[in-house]
């Protein structure tokens, strides 16, 4: 497992690359809540989501053979989009797979940051593809088995335990388990005594299965939430999570999507699903932890186009 002087030393080596996202309080999520409601504004940073942090990280340890050998990645989006436009700022060619589920827009910037991108049929796929690329020679950066990449997304936990003022409870989407992983790192080293939550979709709720099966297991993936949807956690990911977090919940997509309609209306910025699926996710946990709680929220990305969110929302029936 990673420590807390990974991530310091990971946000030594990305200063200058990354942003240093807001931290604010938010009046309009404290109303609908009814709880004192601090956000990590991380759908600000550069390409869109948390990402940029651990393919920086990753990108900036690699040696000049690594680098003259080209870097590919698996993604459902996000670390797609930015492996292909940092992997451009650092002059490194980068190949992307994905499967043909993810956002048009995803592939659309990865392709015009320079980035080769192979489609498959599904996430299984696309994994099978990645692994059969790093075996002919490209350099991978994986989106959630690397402790490099977690201590890049744990960066996003630092800023948070050094900004944020007094929380309880900090809440975290999972996908792989790389952002939980680095981030619940950081604020056990940090704030000792917060308790770190992670949030799922429904059929892309690969970390609670695994701590139910008591390791890392094959799901079916169903969610709409591509950036959510890994076939299976790593080693590496569940064992963070299952030491550091203390539990992981899992909610509906049309939830998730409300949620999304949410953070507009009432906390004035645009997320995707993968940060939405927060706020349902918050209520159970306002009602586990009751009085006194404050509450952290990690707003992951913001790459769903308006366009994706008015069909989801016609898709659930919901205004």
């Amino acid at each position: 497992m990673i420590g807390i002087t990974d991530v310091e030393a990971a946000a030594e080596r990305i200063a200058g690359h990354v942003v240093r996202t807001p931290t604010v309080p938010s009046p309009g999520l404290s109303a609908l809540l009814g709880v004192p409601v601090t956000a990590k504004l991380e759908l600000l940073q550069r390409t869109g989501s948390f990402k940029a942090r651990g393919a920086t990280a990753k990108l900036l340890s690699l040696s000049e053979a690594e680098r003259a050998a080209g870097v590919v990645a698996v993604s459902g989006g996000n670390h797609g989009i930015a492996l292909a436009v940092m992997a451009a700022a650092l002059h490194v060619k980068a190949t992307v797979v994905m499967p043909r589920s993810a956002p048009e827009r995803a592939v659309e910037i990865a392709q015009s940051a320079g980035a080769s991108v192979r489609l498959t049929d599904d996430m299984a796929g696309a994994f099978s593809l990645m692994t059969r690329l790093r075996d002919e020679g490209l350099t991978l950066v994986h989106p959630f088995d690397d402790p490099v990449v977690l201590a890049g997304q744990g960066t996003v936990g630092l800023e948070f335990a050094e900004d944020a003022g007094d929380l309880t409870d900090v809440l975290v989407s999972i996908g792989g388990g790389a952002l939980i992983s680095g981030v619940a790192t950081a604020l056990r080293a940090r704030r000792p005594d917060v308790r770190i939550w992670g949030v799922e979709t429904e059929g892309a709720d690969a970390m609670s299965r695994a701590l139910a099966a008591g390791g890392p297991v094959p799901v079916a993936l169903s969610s709409i939430v591509s950036t959510l949807s890994a076939p299976s956690v790593s080693q590496l990911t569940y064992d963070h999570v299952a030491a550091l977090v203390t539990d992981v919940l899992v909610v509906p997509d049309r939830d998730a999507v409300q949620g999304t309609l949410d953070l507009a209306d009432h906390a004035k910025v645009w997320a995707e699903p993968a940060a939405g699926c927060l706020l349902p996710a918050a209520r159970r946990v306002v009602e586990r932890v009751g009085e006194g709680v404050r509450l952290g929220l990690v707003v992951c990305g913001g790459n769903a186009t308006t366009g994706d969110v008015m069909a989801w929302s016609e898709r659930f029936g919901l205004r």
